[in-house]
């Protein structure tokens, strides 16, 4: 136990993250790979969707120009400190005998070493896997970063297939596995990646990888202090690695990768770099999770995370039934708690009756016209909503009533009861996943761009704003863009919030060099819907002037002719291949 701490100020400690997905990883180089070097995948703050990926460590080679600050004053981190001491294993009592001599009498056996014995006949379904990564450089996005490798942890389930961590093979060129005791690498082929959920399938083509190895076979949600073994290839040797614990605690969490809120375990036992996409096991053998984050924070020891059955198994069966992952459907709202009185009195509600209140809809949302701002969610699936959000999940238990939605698949319907003006009205809503206005991932593609006379026009994606700002990106990005992030919804499936992101100098825009990262509003007077909107509009413009509104009233005005001759030129000097992205070719 540490040492209770008084109250007043915080002692100083050297700054940290809070919360992580970890996995090694070592550069590329041109000769053979490097030893596994130990590094952080994600880091993340709670109850937030930043996150950032272990690809940002290698942007020393792709250094970043300064950038204007019009975002919040950054906040002081709280340090951490993580005790990597091993536990002193437990030594026999020692006992005074009758005669005056001394015997050892043998201590009982703990739990969770009866728990490992149970493991080991499905520790040979656990493989290593090696993964070579080029991410994209979303500053410069005609081009990608150093590659580099990484390793973490997988295992093999029924139909020759594998599964891992979506931040495992994130980015990938090359997936390769290795069998427990084997000196064998196997190319692997990635068949889905589940980017909100954190799992990634694969499959090997070689059928010599799949002689001897017996599928692991998953079991039930486990109930709070039930053992758990995580098995892994963390940090700290080559072989495998058995850690133990208990459930401490199943709630909805963030997903630190996915920028979501799944259902989630918290375990006790040690989750480690590496340790990604494990499995965990329950006393009987069985899988009932994998492992994918931990907490790191001073006033916490040993809080790590596991995917639960009930998310993994919903990734597989949207695979099989749809042959590609789908995602997490939503059903489209925010929503206010409505647990003042005064509150519940003035929306018509009913002492019995309890429920929450709708704030906004995403008009995205396939049925938005059905829901009302205002209207109270009574009930979801005939499963009734409390007034804090919550509903019965086991006994003596509650959950957030995002896991009954969670629990549907894309394009399902679900059976919706509101209270609208003191009346109860019912609609079978369909659900769709979330269109967000700035994304918290590329899905894998690389990020569109489009030059014109030194512009360099980008659509904003989170992983542009890390690139940008770095990991602390939500106290240093431009407000305006910040407020767009965390509270604008976008209006159409195919609307993006494009920016200037930079300007390559050039005779041609002199006096414009300092604009960046600034949203475009319109185009000689036509709002702009998305980046392929833009580059056609300029490409088919024969106005004499080319002018972009901006955001701050900053306006932008070229001539059209010197303009388009101007670009080859600056894409020349700069060495870029292509005036605009693949996708906008088409």
């Amino acid at each position: 136990m540490g040492e209770t701490r008084k109250r007043g100020r915080k002692p100083k400690t050297s700054a940290s993250t809070t919360e992580s997905m970890d996995f090694q990883y070592t550069n590329s180089t041109s000769g053979a790979q490097t030893d596994a070097v130990t590094a952080q995948n994600d880091v993340f703050i709670a109850a937030k969707d930043g996150a950032s990926t272990a690809a940002a460590n290698n942007d020393d080679n792709n250094p970043k120009p300064a950038r204007r600050g019009r975002g919040r004053p950054r906040k002081s981190r709280v340090g951490h400190t993580e005790d990597t001491e091993p536990l002193a294993a437990a030594s026999p009592e020692r006992r005074p005998y009758q005669n005056g001599g001394v015997v050892l009498e043998p201590q009982p056996v703990a739990k969770w070493e009866s728990v490992a014995a149970r493991v080991v006949p499905a520790m040979d379904a656990v493989v290593k896997v090696f993964c070579v990564h080029t991410e994209p450089n979303y500053s410069l996005p005609w081009q990608r970063k150093r590659q580099y490798s990484s390793s973490s942890s997988g295992f093999v389930i029924g139909g020759k297939r594998v599964l891992t961590n979506a931040h495992s093979v994130e980015h990938y060129t090359q997936v390769k596995l290795k069998k427990r005791g084997s000196d064998t690498k196997y190319l692997a082929t990635v068949l889905a990646i589940g980017t909100e959920c954190d799992i990634a399938m694969l499959t090997v083509s070689d059928d010599e990888f799949w002689e001897g190895v017996s599928p692991v076979e998953f079991g039930d949600l486990p109930a709070l202090q039930d053992a758990v073994t995580v098995v892994g290839y963390p940090i700290g040797g080559d072989t495998i690695s058995v850690t133990s614990g208990v459930v401490s605690r199943m709630e909805i969490l963030s997903y630190v990768h996915g920028s979501t809120e799944l259902l989630g375990l918290q375990i006790d036992a040690a989750i480690n770099s590496g340790n990604s996409g494990g499995p965990a096991f329950n006393d009987k053998g069985k899988c009932v999770g994998i492992a994918f984050q931990s907490l790191k924070h001073e006033d916490v020891e040993n809080i790590g995370y596991v995917i639960p059955t009930p998310v993994i198994t919903h990734f597989i069966q949207d695979y099989e039934k749809n042959g590609a992952y789908t995602g997490f459907p939503i059903l489209g709202v925010e929503w206010q708690k409505m647990e003042n009185p005064d509150l519940r009195l003035a929306m018509g509600m009913k002492p019995d009756q309890k429920g929450v209140r709708i704030r906004r809809i995403e008009p995205t949302a396939p049925e938005s016209h059905l829901l009302k701002p205002s209207d109270i969610i009574l009930s979801f699936d005939g499963v009734k909503v409390a007034n804090d959000g919550t509903v019965p999940f086991r006994h003596g238990e509650r959950i957030g009533f995002s896991y009954l939605v969670s629990q549907k698949y894309t394009g399902d319907t679900a059976l919706v009861k509101v209270l609208r003006y003191s009346k109860i009205l019912t609609f079978n809503i369909k659900l769709a996943t979330h269109k967000r206005l700035i994304p918290a991932h590329t899905s894998g593609k690389p990020p569109s761009y489009y030059i014109i006379a030194g512009f360099v026009f980008t659509a904003v994606t989170v992983p542009y704003l890390r690139s940008e700002y770095g990991k602390d990106y939500e106290f240093d990005a431009p407000v305006k863009l910040l407020d767009k992030h965390l509270h604008a919804m976008a209006e159409s499936t195919d609307e993006q919030l494009v920016v200037v992101s930079q300007v390559l100098v050039a005779d041609i825009n002199i006096g414009y060099e300092e604009i960046v990262n600034t949203q475009v509003l319109a185009f000689n007077g036509k709002p702009v819907k998305n980046l392929k909107s833009l580059a056609d509009m300029v490409d088919k413009c024969n106005d004499e002037y080319l002018r972009f509104d901006l955001e701050y009233q900053q306006i932008v005005v070229l001539q059209t002719k010197a303009a388009k001759a101007a670009t080859l030129d600056v894409l020349t000097t700069h060495g870029i291949s292509s005036a605009m992205s693949d996708d906008l070719k088409t």
